[in-house]
Formats: C-alpha cells, structure tokens, sequence
C-alpha cells in the first residue's frame, strides 16, 4: 500500500458513519497479499520497541508488538497517508466540543508537536489473538497530547483463518446506559473510530461521549490486526 494509494481509497469513503454510529468502515484498504506481508512482520522482531503479553496486565487475553522507529514503510505510508482527512473531522470536532485543540494538516507537523511534549515512541502495532484471547475495552491514549482518532485494519480472513473475534465499540452517554457497536470487518477492512470521545448532537447542542474498544472472544483459529495510533507515547 502506498501513500497515494491509501489516499485515493480514502478520498471516496464516507466517513459520515463517524458522526452517526461513532466508527466508519473502510472496506479492502489492503489486499489479502499486502494483508500476508504485514502479517509476516510478525516474525523480524528487530522491527518492534516492544511486545505486551495482556493477560499479565489485565487487558484480556492474547499479545501486540509496538514497531519502532523508523516503521516499516508500508505502515509509515498508510499513517500518512490516513492522517489529512481524519485531521479535518478531528478538527471539526474539537470546534464542536470548544476544546480549543488545533489539527495541523501534516502528520509530520503533529508528531514534532508531540515530540516537544516528551512524546517520541512509535504507536503502530500488530496485534495477534489465538483461540480463547479477547481485548478488553480501553482507550489508547499514551499522554496527554492526543489525536482524537485511530484505524484497526484486519488482516486475516474470518470464517477462514478464525472464528469469533469480533471488533466492539462502547459509548458511554450522560446519565444513560452504555450503547454497544460490533463493526463486522472482512480481510483488509479498515475501521476508523474514536481513540477517547466524541461530539454527539442533542437538543441544547453537541455534548461528549466517552468511546472504549476491544475484541470479543476468539472461537478458534489465529486472528491478526494492524493498528494504526497517530499519536507517538511518552
């Protein structure tokens, strides 16, 4: 996947969804050999900062690798690549919401904003999850400066290579119950959604909703997915 690639796919998807149902899908961003190629990254441990086993820290069950700088290309060009048109909506949702936080238009601007802050450790992950693994709902947020949104691309096949698995959202609403959103994903589907909140639209204006993902129970079988974070950590 290159950099023009992404944006080309990008440019025609409607990312209304965000508004509406908090995440938006967009299908085959990789094909199920750009989807192989990022699985095989797996195995070259000397392109990742370091691996988090879940269940020691109680996040669930199954493991994630954080690359290191510098990413590998095919990861570095979809976080660019992705960035300038999610930059627009974070910004339209900073102004709904008053926060006051300014989007700039470049990923490489944002990142040496962060980096001022002490923020300057690569996001980018894989994620793996065999049979009985799950993710519990959380919010990748790494410091305080924050991109409000990120992307999980699914690389291996449902049906084929796993069963179960499913990609979850929560919504915490004021003074009501939570709302739940499964976002079904084939091979190479992207799902963009909100790291931490987002504006809702009520009667008296836009007020804030607290957004938590994760993965539901694997079944059987191996499930990988790529994240792409667009804010560096501490």
């Amino acid at each position: 996947m290159t950099g023009t690639a992404a944006r080309v796919i990008l440019a025609g998807m409607d990312l209304g969804d965000l508004d509406l149902h908090g995440a938006a899908r967009l299908p085959a961003l990789l094909s199920p050999d750009q989807c192989a190629e990022m699985i095989a990254l797996w195995d070259r441990p000397h392109l990742f900062r370091k691996e988090v086993v879940m269940a020691r820290h109680g996040y669930g069950s199954g493991r994630y690798r954080y690359f290191g700088y510098p990413l590998p290309q095919p990861v570095a060009a979809l976080r660019d690549a992705l960035y300038p048109a999610l930059a627009k909506v974070a910004n339209r949702w900073a102004a709904m919401l008053g926060s006051g936080d300014i989007y700039p238009a470049s990923h490489a601007d944002f990142l040496r904003r962060g980096a001022l802050g002490g923020q300057d450790k690569a996001t980018p992950l894989l994620l793996r999850y065999e049979a009985g693994d799950w993710n519990a709902l959380h919010q990748d947020v790494y410091g305080p400066h924050i991109f409000p949104l990120q992307a999980a691309i699914l690389l291996s096949a449902p049906d084929r290579d796993f069963t179960g698995g499913a990609f979850v959202l929560t919504e915490q609403r004021p003074r009501m119950q939570s709302r739940p959103e499964v976002v079904p994903l084939a091979q190479g589907d992207a799902v963009i959604f909100p790291v931490r909140e987002r504006p809702v639209s009520g009667t008296r204006g836009p007020y804030r909703v607290q957004m938590r993902h994760g993965v539901s129970r694997l079944l059987s079988g191996v499930r990988h997915t790529l994240g792409i974070i667009f804010h560096d950590a501490a």
